[in-house]
């Protein structure tokens, strides 16, 4: 089976290696652009130089010389292995199977390039991966393989891709891609009576409203985290949060108060939130008790509008 592999990251490099040791014929691999100035290598990009594979970089898949480079490969199936750009139809008919793609939800629940952040930010207690075929919806496609993972009451974004769902991935494409090969997949319709979908998380997305209750606040920072960082601010500047604790203190919603080794706590509606990590407008990431000595914060002070 001739597999064209579309795929960027270090995701997509340990996908593509997992093809080959799985024993596939990989005839090309396309993935983004080189960046100016960029500081690391393609991963994809490696790894298909390394394999000796055919390989095209584009930031876009619907100009016709990437349709016809992919045409000339003459594929059973693209395999989409953390793609951010949209595969058109004309390039999946291309391919005798079509094309599938990896996503980081229970489909059909959060469809969207966000997909991890919003379950975590809801209170969700399970999330998963799922395996699809791809069509001309956004995560639409008829569901190949799907599994379950818990999100732990202290998961973030971090932890529950790059420990859960990242593995999980790439052992699911290689499973994937073997039925098809051996005429095995079983294919089930999304039920779109439970479909849901959420756009791309933005910093506006992530404001925090301190007079919600500190569970809220707490889903809010760990489905921020890394990125884009729950935002509150100090006198007037922003202030991204990043890692952070529950606590049972009390006081009025939004205030310092208290100070310990490792940070400083802010009230919210019922309780409240220790502050670890900071990133203050302009700069690094920097320990919240170290960013306090800077800015002068004190017992009192009051975050966000």
């Amino acid at each position: 089976m001739r597999i064209v592999f579309i795929g960027q990251a270090p995701f997509g490099k340990e996908s593509l290696e997992t093809l080959l040791a799985q024993g596939e014929q990989v005839v090309g691999a396309i993935t983004l652009e080189d960046a100016p100035n960029q500081k690391y290598p393609n991963p994809v990009k490696a790894a298909a130089l390394e394999h000796g594979i055919e390989l095209y970089q584009s930031n876009s898949y619907k100009k016709p010389e990437v349709i016809s480079w992919v045409e000339q490969r003459r594929p059973d199936l693209l395999v989409l292995a953390f793609v951010t750009a949209f595969v058109p139809r004309e390039m999946l008919d291309l391919a005798t199977h079509g094309g599938i793609n990896y996503h980081p939800s229970l489909l059909p629940k959060y469809r969207g390039g966000s997909a991890i952040n919003w379950a975590v930010i809801n209170g969700e207690k399970e999330t998963g991966v799922s395996i699809h075929f791809i069509d001309e919806g956004v995560d639409t496609g008829p569901i190949l393989l799907q599994e379950k993972v818990a999100i732990e009451p202290d998961d973030t974004v971090k932890s529950l891709y790059f420990d859960k769902l990242y593995p999980m991935g790439i052992r699911m494409i290689a499973k994937a891609v073997r039925q098809i090969r051996e005429g095995t997949a079983q294919p089930v319709a999304q039920d779109e009576n439970q479909a849901s979908f959420q756009p791309v998380i933005t910093p506006a997305d992530t404001v925090i409203d301190w007079n919600r209750s500190t569970r809220q606040v707490y889903n809010l920072i760990r489905g921020s985290n890394p990125s884009p960082g729950a935002g509150t601010s100090f006198h007037g500047e922003r202030l991204k949060i990043f890692d952070a604790e529950r606590t049972p203190e009390a006081g009025k919603p939004g205030t310092v108060i208290g100070f310990g080794d490792d940070g400083f706590t802010v009230a919210t509606a019922d309780s409240s939130i220790k502050i670890l990590t900071v990133q203050p407008a302009g700069s690094k990431k920097l320990p919240a008790l170290e960013f306090s000595r800077n800015a002068g914060l004190k017992t009192g002070d009051l975050l966000g509008n």
